[in-house]
């Protein structure tokens, strides 16, 4: 759900890309049956939208302690850094997956980047360590290719049943709250109108 909550926050405040994915979904579902599972594959914009979400709110911003197996010496922005065989290291996935040398303007809600040469082939599931919401290695979440298909699922279900807006069509607070999952930090409240024939949410 916490993916899912960033997702709608984000779409509601850039409706360009809410359009985009709604057209996406009339194209390649329609409006005479339900999206399934078997749709998500050509679903590419709402894949980007579901990535671009985790990018800039990954459910865990950090990463738990990992221990250096050995003495390490690096380089980051000039500056070397070692670090002691032993000594225990958070990842702050947040700060990689903003970091600006590899996304362009990396505040910006931006899907179609993940659309692009540059970033098309980047995986959430730990084998692109520009973004790794879900971990890599070893300690990568179990649930990693249920997570994606639900929250494919869920959100394709919920903009192909429904038009969403916000009360009063003001913008949605994205203020974060503090902690080891990254939930919004206000509730996120959503009017919603049917698209489909009423016989299709019997």
């Amino acid at each position: 759900m916490v993916v899912l909550t960033w997702a709608l926050s984000l779409l509601l405040n850039n409706g360009d890309a809410l359009r985009k994915a709604q057209e996406e979904l009339d194209i390649h579902v329609g409006r005479d049956r339900r999206v399934e599972e078997s749709d998500i594959r050509n679903l590419v914009y709402l894949q980007a939208v579901i990535k671009e979400t985790m990018r800039l709110y990954p459910p865990a911003p950090v990463l738990g302690l990992r221990e250096a197996m050995e003495d390490c010496t690096f380089t980051s922005s000039g500056s070397s850094y070692h670090v002691s065989a032993g000594t225990r290291l958070l990842v702050n996935i947040h700060k990689i997956q903003r970091d600006e040398r590899v996304w362009p303007e990396p505040d910006k809600f931006m899907p179609e980047r993940f659309l692009t040469e540059a970033h098309r082939d980047v995986d959430v599931r730990g084998q692109s360590f520009e973004l790794m919401p879900f971990g890599s290695g070893r300690r990568a979440c179990a649930g990693i290719g249920l997570g994606l298909v639900q929250m494919h699922l869920a959100l394709a279900s919920l903009l192909q049943g429904f038009n969403v807006s916000t009360v009063g069509n003001t913008r949605v607070d994205m203020t974060e709250s503090s902690g080891l999952t990254n939930f919004k930090a206000t509730p996120l409240e959503v009017l919603v109108t049917p698209r489909l024939n009423s016989e299709l949410y019997r």
